[in-house]
């Protein structure tokens, strides 16, 4: 008897970062995430600490599908 497993679905699509180890703090810290450049793929956002402003990490987020009319 074989397990099939659920079609994967978009729940993990999108995931936001609430704490990411600082690098100047060396431990993990609540990050604000700021919005860095604009780009034709997407918008580029970085994570920055909340004690001391280092940046922990960025990401970009991919533009929405266009719909046509």
């Amino acid at each position: 008897m074989t397990m099939r497993r659920p079609p994967a679905r978009d729940a993990y699509d999108q995931l936001e970062a609430s704490m990411l180890l600082c690098p100047k703090c060396r431990v993990a810290q609540p990050v604000r995430k700021r919005l860095l450049l604009v780009l034709p793929q997407g918008d580029k956002y970085e994570y920055v600490c909340t004690r001391c402003g280092s940046v922990c990490g960025d990401k970009v987020e991919p533009l929405p599908p266009r719909r046509l009319a």
